[in-house]
């Protein structure tokens, strides 16, 4: 805490979650496109882009291992670094004969880097602030997270869409790449300096034995909770609809529209995906928050899925009628958004609500985030077979009927926790993933 004395948050909030956002939004968007200009068929991207997500399922399974470092800023500034030369190791990638395995090696690390980093990140921000800082603070963690998103699925794929028409493909996603390793390796190096020290406390009982023996005891106790095999469906499935937007969303937009896509360019997505879309869900958040807040999460849950999902029929409606304006694909796009930031508090606010309250609650919300993560991943993996096989406008009516189980459900289960023993409280950011 000495250290918080000198640097006050404000410091490094910001430059904290961004280079958590970062890496994420490199792994989750930007890859698809960039494979997507170098004419990589929906199916195989997103079986290998959402391999790739597993990194995000199964981190809690190493988190506890983290406490063996000196200290949380020594991961944290580790992996931001290491994560920045993984990112420019794709743009190297891009050159060799080998290109396509090269980035999915480099993206891996990234990846994996990226997860690693997430962990002590949250760890070094809930530790470093009192309760009453991490309070004033949460609104700021989200924010900066999105402004991720918003660089690199904004400025960044518009700066690649101008590239690609002024010096080609590959060099354009190299210095893009380029771009996003330097940035990160920057913030590693400003966060080395502004980063609160957040020391591990080490004991005698402090030794890899010790924790696998606790870690164990957390995935029993967790497993153990009342319900808590109807809760990780409920998860996975309210993910259903949504992780198979996001994934084709995209890439629809670049499709070329003898095809069924709308043949935008990789510019004209950044702008309308990147920058507006991205406005409208970080909005969608906050009124999704007050809405719940208002109703109760018991009240207000099947709103919250209807939001996520029936807002999904204006890519019906895009994929049916084709427009050519810009604005008028800009303005769908945004209601999409708006519904899938409104929508997806509910499952951060169950996860909290529901299945982390009890013993272990923090490590608890870490797995039911893993789960959430597994959700998105497994409907991504074969979003591009079902694309493939249905088309595009019979894709997006079978993303809108994928909202009817966990509609149901919804109605089903309990909206409260069991009352068990409290532990510290989970983190309070609400973001996506």
């Amino acid at each position: 805490m000495d250290n918080n004395k000198i640097r006050n948050p404000k410091f490094w909030v910001p430059s904290l979650y961004l280079a958590q956002g970062l890496p994420f939004f490199a792994v989750a968007i930007v890859a698809n496109q960039m494979l997507k200009s170098m004419g990589v068929p929906n199916d195989e991207l997103n079986h290998w882009t959402g391999l790739i997500g597993f990194a995000w399922v199964f981190k809690p399974l190493w988190s506890p291992f983290l406490e063996l470092a000196s200290s949380k800023k020594l991961v944290v500034v580790g992996f931001q670094v290491f994560g920045g030369l993984c990112l420019g190791g794709v743009a190297l990638a891009l050159h060799a004969p080998f290109w396509f395995a090269g980035c999915m090696a480099m993206l891996a690390l990234v990846g994996i880097s990226a997860a690693t980093h997430d962990i002590a990140c949250d760890g070094l921000y809930i530790t470093s602030l009192d309760e009453k800082g991490q309070a004033k603070y949460a609104g700021w963690t989200g924010t900066f997270f999105n402004a991720g998103k918003f660089f690199t699925t904004g400025g960044l794929l518009l700066l690649a869409g101008h590239f690609e028409k002024t010096i080609g493909v590959v060099p354009a996603w190299t210095i893009c790449f380029c771009i996003l390793g330097a940035i990160m390796v920057a913030l590693g190096l400003y966060n080395g300096w502004a980063l609160p020290l957040a020391k591990n406390e080490v004991t005698a009982d402090t030794n890899a034995g010790a924790i696998a023996r606790t870690l164990w005891e957390v995935i029993v106790e967790f497993f153990k909770k009342p319900g808590i095999w109807i809760s990780i469906v409920f998860i996975i499935l309210f993910r259903a609809g949504e992780a198979q937007v996001q994934s084709i969303g995209p890439l629809f937009l670049r499709e070329a529209r003898n095809l069924g896509g709308l043949g935008l360019t990789t510019a004209e997505v950044g702008a309308v995906y990147g920058t507006v879309g991205t406005v409208a869900f970080v909005v969608g958040s906050i009124a999704g928050g007050y809405f719940t807040s208002w109703l109760s999460l018991k009240r207000a849950i099947l709103w919250l899925i209807l939001a996520v999902n029936l807002p999904n029929v204006a890519f019906y409606l895009l994929s049916v009628f084709q427009p050519t304006e810009l604005s008028v694909i800009g303005v769908a796009l945004s209601v999409e958004m708006f519904g899938y930031g409104f929508g997806f508090v509910g499952l951060i606010l169950y996860m909290m609500q529901v299945v982390a309250p009890g013993k272990f609650q923090t490590a608890h919300y870490a797995f039911s985030t893993g789960i959430m993560q597994l959700g998105f991943v497994l409907f991504k993996l074969f979003s591009g077979d079902i694309q493939i096989s249905l088309g595009y406008q019979h894709f997006f009516i079978w993303v809108m009927l994928c909202a009817i189980p966990v509609a149901v459900l919804s109605q089903l289960i309990p909206m409260t926790a069991r009352p068990q023993e409290q532990e510290e409280p989970a983190p309070q950011a609400v973001r996506a993933g």
